[in-house]
């Protein structure tokens, strides 16, 4: 089976209530939240924002939601209103120097925990550290009961910083912008995840590829997108994030698109994202 192929399922009715993230089975040995990891070594795919506003989404359903910014640009911390510069300590601390994630989780429209440009020179100073592969993992594992969701924003490459998210994922979502070069990644991605499995989390699963910044007015948009979808079936969400003027303003104001302008096309678009991811965790 193709690592993006989606394994044959019994057709059933769904739920008629959400099931607790805490009351379903787990696949791997620890409990607690569903780890999600958001990847893409493409920049500007809007990868943080999709992060922020699936977390933000999750949130509005009454689920405890933790982001994880692992971008030395930090601009999901930013996004929550947080100046990156005056932070006493950050992911870099907790990778390099095991200091606990709590002491640089912030609690704003979800709780963040913060990354610094600091976070740029942590690759080299976990180079020399025995499993540094799982500094993350390890970081993460005493606070997994506190949170349904743990959201990881990766930085755009597949260096350490991507790999340790990926091994501790349980799930990859990637958002794929609507342009035939960007598409042109996924495989390398896909090499990527296949060594994680083989090596790190045999468990990693990708939940979705997410059509983003979607320009409706070109051809070119929707002969990328059924271009994914020859490719990649089902694994391509029906969730379509459109450009919207909305996402470089919410971030200004430190919050979501789904607080910013809550009835927006941006808005309800996560809140589908949402659903589909939410659906898909029932099966």
């Amino acid at each position: 089976m193709g690592f993006f192929e989606r394994k044959p399922t019994a057709v059933q009715e769904p739920p008629t209530t959400e099931t607790p993230v805490s009351e379903q089975p787990a696949d791997r040995e620890q409990t607690g939240a569903q780890v999600i990891a958001f990847a893409n070594q493409k920049g500007g795919v809007a990868k943080t924002t999709t992060t922020l506003n699936l977390a933000a989404a999750f949130g509005e359903k009454g689920h405890r939601v933790l982001c994880v910014d692992m971008d030395p640009q930090a601009n999901l911390t930013m996004s929550q209103g947080i100046d990156p510069d005056s932070l006493e300590v950050s992911m870099y601390d907790v990778l390099v120097h095991h200091t606990s994630i709590r002491e640089v989780i912030r609690r704003r429209e979800v709780d963040v925990a913060c990354a610094s440009i600091d976070l740029a020179g942590a690759e080299i100073a976990m180079s020399t550290q025995i499993g540094r592969e799982r500094s993350l993992e390890k970081a993460l594992q005493p606070i997994r009961e506190d949170y349904d969701f743990i959201c990881i924003d990766t930085p755009p490459s597949l260096g350490l910083l991507t790999i340790n998210a990926l091994t501790v994922a349980d799930k990859v979502i990637v958002p794929v912008q609507c342009e035939y070069l960007s598409m042109r990644g996924l495989i390398q991605l896909q090499n990527t995840l296949s060594m994680i499995r083989e090596n790190l989390n045999p468990n990693v699963q990708i939940e979705g590829i997410l059509p983003t910044l979607v320009d409706t007015r070109t051809v070119h948009a929707k002969e990328a997108i059924e271009l994914l979808e020859e490719n990649f079936g089902d694994r391509v969400f029906a969730s379509r994030i459109t450009k919207t003027v909305r996402f470089a303003e919410a971030p200004v104001k430190g919050m979501s698109v789904l607080k910013y302008d809550p009835d927006g096309k941006a808005a309800y678009a996560y809140r589908q994202l949402a659903r589909e991811v939410l659906e898909n965790g029932k099966r």
